[in-house]
């Protein structure tokens, strides 16, 4: 569905991407983590066709994104970070947007809608930050585009509205569509991604699949200081030590993904070998 190669791009000079190859595939959904400014935002709006590759191409659902063709525009949808919304009611929003998608459903919208409690009368811009978001988002999800990209979605949420996108985003995965999620709240997409991507210095350092991450990796509390020592990674828990290791023995365990993009910041190059 989307294919980078060879990613080069710089603001003012400074390298953002030196050489970045990715895939990403139909009916997954993707978490892009990395520290804020290691360039999550700019790999989205490269591939929104907001930014224009300086050397490499990307390809999306068929199109060079930066050429920003009408029939492109029509099969993704960005929600960035930062946005502003236009100072209407929720329903004329809809009626601006909507024609733009060909797939969008209405009662899709209102579902989701009523999933975020979603004021339905007054001004979009009389909604608190953290509704405008959620109003956003489900505009998003009603659109059915197939390539959906989100940049720091959970941002403004509360605890109860977080599970709430959770179960709406593991909700509109379908076998033909591809959402890809940007966030340095690691902990947020707990139990809804099925694949991490990792970035740090223009480079990707770790891409996988949920399923290989539990294959390979071993996630454990230890209280045994030999294991912890040979440890990939570790880090003190209220007994003991939380570590993570090969999975030698094909053991049961539930990967952390906040543990293991600590462990591949420090030892990425012995954990990309686990799964060579």
């Amino acid at each position: 569905m989307v294919t980078i190669h060879n990613l080069h791009y710089s603001y003012r000079r400074q390298p953002v991407f030196t050489g970045v190859d990715l895939q990403l595939q139909p009916g997954h959904i993707y978490g892009l983590f990395g520290r804020n400014g290691t360039g999550k935002s700019t790999l989205l709006r490269n591939i929104a066709g907001f930014l224009f590759p300086q050397q490499g191409h990307i390809d999306a659902l068929g199109f060079t994104p930066g050429k920003r063709q009408p029939a492109f525009l029509a099969k993704y949808f960005h929600v960035p970070e930062d946005f502003q919304l236009p100072d209407l009611s929720l329903s004329r929003w809809i009626q601006y947007i909507a024609p733009f998608y060909p797939d969008f459903n209405r009662q899709q919208f209102d579902h989701y809608a009523q999933e975020f409690a979603i004021p339905a009368v007054g001004g979009l811009r009389e909604l608190s930050y953290g509704q405008q978001k959620k109003a956003l988002i489900s505009l998003a999800l009603a659109t059915n585009a197939p390539l959906l990209l989100m940049d720091e979605p959970t941002n403004g949420l509360d605890i109860h509205s977080k599970s709430q996108f959770r179960k709406v985003i593991a909700g509109a995965i379908d076998d033909e569509k591809c959402i890809l999620i940007s966030t340095h709240q690691v902990n947020d997409l707990e139990n809804l991604i099925d694949n991490v991507t990792i970035i740090e210095d223009g480079k990707i350092l770790f891409h996988q699949s949920m399923s290989r991450i539990a294959e390979k990796l071993l996630f454990k509390l230890s209280f045994d200081p030999e294991e912890t020592e040979r440890a990939l990674y570790r880090e003190s828990a209220l007994k003991g030590h939380a570590v993570l290791l090969p999975n030698r023995d094909g053991q049961d365990s539930r990967p952390d993904l906040e543990m293991l993009y600590k462990a591949v910041l420090l030892n990425g190059k012995k954990i990309n070998a686990l799964f060579a």
